[in-house]
C-alpha cells in the first residue's frame, strides 16, 4: 500500500481507487545502448563505502517518494540501491529480510543498510530478476496463503527486533492522531479533515474500535503489504518476493486478514479480492498453519480486511476527482456490511 512500494525498475504509485499503478520505465542500458546517465557522485560514494566497489553503470532509476536506482558493480554484478527517508523502523524491516534471505525464503539478499545518504537513508539488495505475476485461478488463495505462511513461520519473533513503529498506515488502525484515520502514505491530506461519505467514515470508525479492542494473541513478524505486483511466480512456484519496507509486527490474524483483502492486486483499478475470494484465502491460510482460526481470530482478520480497503477508499476521497466514486469504492459498498458483520464490527 505504500507510495513508495517497487519492483526492481519499478515504482508503484497508488491511484485514486487505491490500487498500484506500475508507470512504464525505460532502462538506461539495452540492447539500442541509449544514453548512459551520469552516476550521482553521492551514490558512487555511498556504495564505495558500504559495498566496497563504485557503480559502473546504471541499469535503471526511477522516484517518486523513494529513490530506486539499479547499479552493476564490479564482481557484486546488479544491485538495487534505494533511497527514502531514514526510519527506525528501517533496521528492523532489512533485519527481517536479511533472517529470511538466510532461511531459503524466496527474496532479495540484503547487502548494506540502512546507512546514511546525506540526510536520507539508503539501503542495497541483489537484484532480483524474471518471474511474473501469477494468471488468476482458482488455486490463487492457496498459493498466495500458503507463501505468506511461510513467510511468516520463518519469520524471526518480534521481541528480537529493534521496534517496527509506527505502523504502516494501510495497517494502521492504532494510530496515535485525532478521528479514525492515520496520516496517509503518499497524499498530503488531513484525511480526518475530510468529511464523508458517511458510510465510509462509519465502517471506518467500527472496524477500528473492533481491531483496538483488547486482545491476549501474540503479535509476530509479516508483510503487509502482500499484493500480487509484489510477488514474482515462475508456473505456480514461488520466484521472490519483494517491498521489505513493508514488514510489520502484528497479531497474525490481521496479517493474514489485510493479505486477504489484497492479494489480488495486481495494480489495475479494482482487483482487490472479493468477500469469496478473502474466505478462499483465510481457509488455506488457517489450513496451511495446522489449525483453524479461532472466534477472536477470524473476527480480526475481517476487519483488518476491511480497514486496508476503508483505507485506501478515503485517500481516494481526498485526490482531484475522489467526488466520483471508482468502481473499486462502489464494490466496497456493495460488501462493507458483510465484511463488516464478519469483523464482529
Amino acid at each position: 500500500m505504500a507510495g513508495h512500494d517497487t519492483i526492481y525498475g519499478i515504482l508503484y504509485r497508488r491511484s485514486a481507487d487505491g490500487a498500484s499503478r506500475s508507470p512504464p520505465y525505460t532502462p538506461c542500458m539495452g540492447s539500442g545502448r541509449p544514453r548512459q546517465p551520469t552516476i550521482p557522485a553521492a551514490i558512487q560514494a555511498w556504495c564505495l563505502r558500504w559495498l566496497g566497489a563504485e557503480p559502473s553503470d546504471v541499469l535503471f532509476r526511477v522516484g517518486h517518494l523513494s529513490q530506486v536506482i539499479g547499479l552493476r558493480l564490479p564482481d557484486l554484478g546488479a544491485v538495487v540501491v534505494k533511497v527514502r527517508p531514514p526510519s527506525e523502523r528501517l533496521v528492523a524491516c532489512v533485519i527481517v529480510q536479511r533472517h529470511l534471505w538466510a532461511a531459503g525464503f524466496p527474496c532479495p539478499e540484503p547487502l548494506a543498510g540502512p546507512a546514511p545518504l546525506g540526510p536520507l537513508s539508503a539501503t542495497a539488495e541483489t537484484l532480483v530478476e524474471g518471474g511474473s505475476q501469477l494468471p488468476w485461478t482458482d488455486d490463487s488463495p492457496r498459493l498466495f496463503a500458503q507463501s505468506l505462511a511461510l513467510l511468516v513461520s520463518l519469520a524471526p519473533p518480534v521481541a528480537l527486533l529493534p521496534t517496527l513503529s509506527p505502523s504502516l498506515p494501510w495497517v494502521g488502525w492504532d494510530h496515535d492522531q485525532r478521528g479514525t484515520w492515520p496520516e496517509p502514505d503518499d497524499v498530503k491530506a488531513n484525511l480526518n479533515a475530510q468529511v464523508g461519505p458517511a458510510w465510509l467514515e462509519d465502517a471506518g470508525s467500527r472496524v477500528r474500535y473492533r481491531l483496538l479492542r483488547p486482545s491476549s494473541l501474540p503479535v509476530v513478524v509479516g508483510h503487509a503489504d502482500w499484493e500480487s505486483q509484489n510477488v514474482r511466480w515462475v508456473n505456480t512456484r514461488l520466484h521472490v518476493v519483494h517491498d521489505w519496507d513493508s514488514v510489520v509486527g502484528e497479531r497474525e490474524a490481521t496479517i493474514a486478514g489485510a493479505a486477504s483483502a489484497v492479494f489480488s492486486a495486481t495494480g489495475a483499478p479494482n482487483t482487490s479480492a472479493s468477500v469469496e475470494q478473502s474466505e478462499a484465502f483465510l481457509k488455506a491460510y488457517a489450513e496451511t498453519r495446522g489449525h483453524p482460526w479461532t472466534s477472536e481470530e477470524r473476527e480480526l482478520a475481517w476487519a483488518a480486511s476491511l480497514w486496508v480497503r476503508v483505507f485506501n477508499a478515503k485517500k481516494a476521497t481526498v485526490r482531484p476527482g475522489g467526488e466520483t466514486p471508482s468502481p473499486s469504492r462502489l464494490r466496497l459498498e456493495a460488501e462493507v456490511s458483510e465484511r463488516l458483520r464478519r469483523a464482529g464490527a
